[in-house]
This record gives structure tokens, sequence and C-alpha cells, in this order.
């Protein structure tokens, strides 16, 4: 949805800077009643509900471990995987994460996203031609190939820094 109504933005409707900061207060307000859900639910709601994601006991014990040794950093960079995402809020209310801890990094973690998403959608609206001519000559599945190997090499880059 970020992305759409970033692109919106590029068109001149909307002012992208308000666009990046709801999106971000939309995303913490959704990681709070995560880990809301976590720390008032704990254990039992998350292995009941979380075989709909395939999280099994195994997959919880490893995320309680991963989320005392990493706290923080575990909420912050669960922002940017599709999926964990949702689980990280939950997983470390489950594992008493302190509120304050939690709300600071996943108050960073949403800036970040919802700027960087705020950011693609709005080049993507700007540059629209451009994208329907890739999407025409390309494919979906060429597009898809081309986006997922830029995404490889940024990922690439960044390690190597």
């Amino acid at each position: 949805m970020l992305l759409a109504v970033a692109a919106y933005a590029a068109a001149g409707h909307l002012d992208i800077r308000i666009v990046i900061l709801v999106g971000a207060l939309g995303a913490l307000a959704g990681a709070d009643f995560g880990y809301l859900i976590g720390h008032l639910g704990g254990r039992p709601f998350v292995e009941r509900f979380g075989r709909v994601l395939h999280l099994n006991p195994k997959h919880l014990a490893r995320s309680e471990v991963f989320f005392t040794r990493y706290g923080g950093r575990a909420v912050l960079a669960a922002r940017f995987v599709l999926g964990l995402r949702t689980w990280a809020s939950v997983l470390a209310g489950m594992a008493h994460m302190p509120f304050w801890r939690f709300q600071l990094f996943s108050a960073l973690g949403a800036a970040a996203w919802a700027t960087l998403m705020g950011s693609i959608g709005y080049f993507l609206g700007r540059h629209w031609s451009l994208v329907l001519s890739l999407v025409r000559d390309l494919g979906l599945g060429g597009l898809a190939l081309v986006l997922i190997a830029v995404g490889a090499v940024l990922v690439h880059r960044r390690r190597a820094s």
C-alpha cells in the first residue's frame, strides 16, 4: 500500500514526507499491537496460532534464543523481512523484551522501512513510463528477475562493507 500511495504522491497529489510519516506511524502502531498480543498471550498464543505460518515449537525455541541474544537489533532487522516483520513484534512481546527497548528499535525500523518503501514508490511513480516500458519489454517474470538481481547486488555490497 505504501508503494502505491508514494507513487500517487509522485504525481503531485500528496506530500511524500507526509506519506512516509503516516506509513511509519502505521507500521509502529501495528508492531505495538503485535507486541501486546505476544506479551499478553505469551507462548500459548504463539503456539496455537503460529502453526498457521508453520511456526513449530523448534522455531519458537530458536526465536526465543535469537531475541534474547540480539534483542532490539532483531526487531530492527525483522522490519525488512517479509513474514518476520509481522511475527517479530509478537515474539518480542512473548520474550518479554522491555517495552521501551522494543519501542525504540521498532520506531527506528519503522522509520527506515517507511522511508525506503516510500522512496521506492515515489521513484517508480516519477518514472512510470520507464516501468511500463520494462514490463512490456521484459515481461513480469523478466522484471522480477531484474529486481531480484539488483537486490542481490545491494545485499552483497552491504555485506561486503
